[in-house]
C-alpha cells in the first residue's frame, strides 16, 4: 500500500500538466492577440472566433468527454487527448491565414476536453483517503485555476523573445512528457459496470452548452437581437431535451440526481462564480498594466507573478485547515469579492503595487474556493461517475469563465466608449493614435484615454463583486445544512 501510494504521489504532476496547459491556453492570448493580428490580419468578426472557439468547443465537450472516460478509461481517454492537444498546438503554431487557426483552436479545444475531466477524476480514483485527496485536488486547483493566471505570465516571457507561435509550441513537449510517462505512473480507471455511452446525448449536450454559450456571450457583446434569441431557444431547448434525455436512457452521461445534492449543485455554482471573477478581470488587467502603466509584455508578467502566488497561497490553505463548506466556500467567495472592491478603486494615478495586491487577494479567494469545491464535487459523486461529475464542474467553469470575460469586457468598453473622444474604440489603439500627435496634444489623448479605461475596468471590478457576493450568500446558505461534514 505504501509502494502504491508512493507511486500516486510521484503521478500526481504528471496530471497537473495538462490541467495547468488547458487552463493557460485560454488566457495566453491576453498577450499574444497583438502579435498575432499584425501577422495573419484577421477581421473583426474572424478574430472573435479565434479567440472564442477553443472555449466554445471545449465546454461543448467536457461532459461528453467525462462520459466517455468513465466508459472506455480515463488513462487511455488522457492519453488520446494528449495526442490531439499536441497536434493541434503544431498546427496553431503552423496557421498561415485565420481560417486555419480557427480550425486549429477547434481540435485544440477537443483536446483540451479530454484532459481536464480524465486528469481530476483519476486523481479521485487515485486518493482515496480524505486528506491527501484534499491536498491533490488542491495541487490540481492552482494548475486549472492558476493557469489563467499564469498564461500571460508565460505568454509575456515567450514574447520578449520568440513569435507568437512559441506560446503553442511549449505545449508540444509538454505532451510527449506525458505519452511517455503516464503509461507506466497511472493506472487506468472506469466504470466497472457501464455497458454502454449515450450518443445521442453527447451530441444533444453539445448543442445545447454551444447555443448557451455563445448566446450568453452575444448579449452582452450586441444586445438582444436576433441571434441572441435564435442561440437562447436553440440552448435553452437543447438543455430541456438533454434533461428529458438523461432521465429516460439506459447509459445516460450525467446522474441528474447529484444536483439534488446541496453540497454539489453550491460547489459546482461557486467554481462557475471563481471562473467568472478570474477570467473576467483577466484580460482586462493585462490591458492595464501594459497600456496605463506602459509594461512591456515581459514586464507584465514579472509584476503579475505575486497573482500566481495568491492561487497556491489560497489552494495551501484550503488543503489544510479543515473547514466547513459554508464558512471555506462562503468565505473563500468574499475574499473574492474584497479583491474585485479593492481593484475598483483603481485610477490612472494608482500605484502598481495596489493593483497587484487587489489582484492577488482575488486570486487568493479563487484558490481556497476552487480547492473546496472540487473536492466536494468528486466526494459527492460515486467512484464510477467522477469522470462525468469533473466534466460538470469544469464546464460550469468554462460557462464562467466564457460569461466573464464577455460580460466584465463589455462593461469596461461600454464605459471607455463613453468617456473617449477620440477616433480608437480600445485603450491600445489610443496609444497609438496619440503617437501620432504632437506633444500637448499626445498627452492630453493620452491622459483622456487611461482615465475612460480606468473607470471601466472601475466599474466592471464592482460588477463582479457584486455577482461574486451574491454567489458567496448563495453558497453559505446552500452548504449551511445538517450532515455537511467539514473539509
Amino acid at each position: 500500500m505504501r509502494q502504491r501510494t508512493s507511486r500516486n504521489w510521484i503521478g500526481l504532476p504528471f496530471l497537473l500538466l495538462p490541467a495547468l496547459l488547458v487552463s493557460m491556453d485560454i488566457s495566453i492570448l491576453f498577450v499574444a492577440s497583438p502579435a498575432i493580428t499584425a501577422d495573419l490580419a484577421p477581421s473583426a468578426a474572424q478574430w472573435l472566433w479565434m479567440m472564442d472557439v477553443y472555449g466554445f468547443v471545449m465546454a461543448g465537450l467536457l461532459i461528453t468527454m467525462g462520459g466517455l472516460g468513465d466508459r472506455f478509461g480515463r488513462k487511455r481517454l488522457l492519453l488520446t487527448g494528449s495526442i490531439l492537444f499536441g497536434a493541434a498546438s503544431a498546427a496553431i503554431m503552423l496557421a498561415s491565414d485565420p481560417v486555419a487557426f480557427i480550425a486549429a483552436r477547434a481540435l485544440l479545444g477537443i483536446g483540451a476536453a479530454t484532459l481536464a475531466p480524465s486528469t481530476l477524476s483519476i486523481i479521485r480514483g487515485l486518493f482515496t483517503a480524505e486528506r491527501a485527496r484534499r491536498l491533490a485536488v488542491g495541487a490540481w486547483t492552482v494548475a486549472f485555476t492558476g493557469g489563467a493566471v499564469a498564461g500571460p505570465i508565460v505568454g509575456g516571457v515567450l514574447l520578449e523573445r520568440f513569435w507568437w507561435g512559441s506560446v503553442f509550441l511549449i505545449n508540444i513537449p509538454v505532451m510527449a512528457l506525458l505519452l511517455a510517462t503516464v503509461p507506466f505512473l497511472i493506472p487506468e480507471s472506469k466504470d466497472p459496470a457501464a455497458a454502454g455511452f449515450d450518443l445521442p446525448g453527447a451530441a444533444i449536450s453539445l448543442i445545447a452548452i454551444v447555443s448557451s454559450v455563445y448566446a450568453v456571450k452575444h448579449l452582452v457583446e450586441y444586445g438582444p437581437d436576433g441571434h441572441f434569441a435564435a442561440a437562447a431557444i436553440v440552448g435553452a431547448v437543447g438543455v430541456g431535451l438533454f434533461a428529458h434525455r438523461q432521465r429516460r436512457a439506459a447509459h445516460p452521461l450525467i446522474d441528474l440526481s447529484l444536483f439534488r445534492i446541496r453540497a454539489f449543485t453550491g460547489s459546482v455554482a461557486a467554481v462557475t462564480a471563481v471562473a467568472f471573477a478570474a477570467a473576467g478581470i483577466g484580460l482586462l488587467a493585462f490591458t492595464l498594466l501594459q497600456t496605463v502603466h506602459g509594461l512591456s509584455p515581459l514586464d507584465a508578467a514579472l509584476w503579475a507573478l505575486p497573482t500566481f502566488a495568491g492561487t497556491f497561497i489560497g489552494a495551501a490553505v484550503a488543503s489544510v485547515v479543515r473547514l466547513s463548506p459554508a464558512v471555506g466556500i462562503g468565505g473563500g467567495l468574499t475574499v473574492v469579492a474584497a479583491g474585485f472592491t479593492s481593484l475598483g478603486q483603481v485610477g490612472p494615478d494608482t500605484p502598481l503595487p495596489w493593483v497587484i495586491a487587489g489582484y492577488s487577494l482575488l486570486t487568493l479567494g479563487t484558490g481556497v474556493v476552487g480547492t473546496l469545491a472540487n473536492t466536494l464535487v468528486l466526494g459527492a459523486a460515486p467512484p464510477e461517475r467522477a469522470g462525468a461529475a469533473a466534466g460538470i464542474s469544469e464546464t460550469g467553469q468554462e460557462l464562467g469563465a466564457a460569461l466573464g470575460i464577455a460580460a466584465l469586457g463589455t462593461v469596461a468598453t461600454a464605459v471607455f466608449d463613453a468617456g473617449f473622444d477620440g477616433a480608437s474604440d480600445t485603450v491600445a489603439g489610443a496609444v497609438t493614435e496619440a503617437a501620432n500627435q504632437p506633444g500637448e496634444a499626445a498627452d492630453a489623448l493620452r491622459e483622456q484615454a487611461f482615465a475612460a479605461y480606468t473607470d471601466g475596468f472601475g466599474l466592471a471590478a464592482l460588477v463582479g463583486a457584486a455577482v461574486v457576493l451574491a454567489c458567496a450568500a448563495a453558497a453559505a446558505v446552500t452548504l449551511r445544512r445538517r450532515g455537511t461534514r467539514s473539509l
